[in-house]
């Protein structure tokens, strides 16, 4: 039985959504009835899925835009206006993880770490600040974090650091919107299989000559639950902080990771 959380007619803007966990978001939201507007830097998979939302009868629609540029920020705020005018979710999903080892000789290994924090991070405060005007008392933000945001992994620093500024950056975003009516939260997931998260499995297999498997079968350990995650996996834990369910959680951070963390 779908669980059925209030959603219905809400407005809701999702980055990243053409990824693996977009898309499950992307579906997850429209079955419950709330209208959508889906942004991702890659066009083509993005129109496929609002195409198949709606012929579902999903309001969805589509934008491509790239969260460290200025003007297709305020573009996606412009177009939220002219469509709602206000927005009661937004889900900052988006995101890019690659390795970024300390040692990295290569020549542009101190741009590509500052890339990563500023796509990661500095994406998600701008686009909060541009649709601000937009987010009514009851609104609710989701921002996506890691398990990773809350420990350290080698070889993956600015990863890490980005996922763990996400937490400073929703507990203090949670403190500054409090009093609009705006409440910010967390999700930290585990290891999801992602396209992204298996690039980073070979990775750590490849660094530590290792096979991919064995590093999945450690992984997996730590977990109090060994099954790896899933895209679906997080739906209800994002729709649950979107409900009116919710509204006593603010600046706090939900890990739904099959217990790898438990804090």
């Amino acid at each position: 039985m779908t669980v059925r959380y209030g959603l219905e007619g809400r407005t809701v803007l999702i980055t990243g959504a053409a990824g693996g966990i977009g898309q499950a978001l992307a579906r997850g939201f429209a079955a419950q009835g709330a209208r959508l507007m889906l942004l991702d830097r890659e066009a083509e998979p993005l129109q496929l899925l609002v195409d198949r939302l709606r012929a579902q009868g999903t309001d969805a629609h589509a934008l491509v835009c790239q969260l460290g540029d200025d003007p297709s920020v305020t573009a996606a705020a412009t177009q939220v206006d002219a469509l709602w005018g206000r927005l009661d979710v937004l889900v900052h999903n988006a995101g890019t993880e690659y390795p970024t080892p300390i040692d990295d000789g290569a020549a542009d290994a101190n741009a590509r770490w500052a890339a990563l924090l500023d796509n990661n991070v500095s994406g998600m405060w701008r686009l909060t600040r541009a649709l601000l005007p937009f987010l009514p008392r009851g609104a609710s933000v989701i921002q996506q974090s890691s398990i990773w945001g809350r420990i350290g992994v080698a070889g993956f620093s600015a990863y890490s650091a980005s996922k763990h500024a996400v937490v400073g950056l929703t507990r203090s975003l949670a403190l500054e919107l409090g009093p609009r009516g705006v409440r910010v939260n967390a999700v930290c997931p585990g290891w999801v299989r992602t396209a992204a998260a298996m690039r980073s499995l070979a990775a750590m297999a490849l660094e530590q000559g290792r096979s991919e498997a064995e590093v999945e079968r450690e992984i997996l350990s730590r977990q109090a639950v060994p099954v790896m995650l899933t895209p679906e996996d997080l739906a209800d834990t994002f729709l649950f902080l979107a409900s009116d369910g919710s509204a006593a959680l603010t600046g706090q951070c939900l890990s739904p990771s099959h217990g790898e963390v438990m804090l």
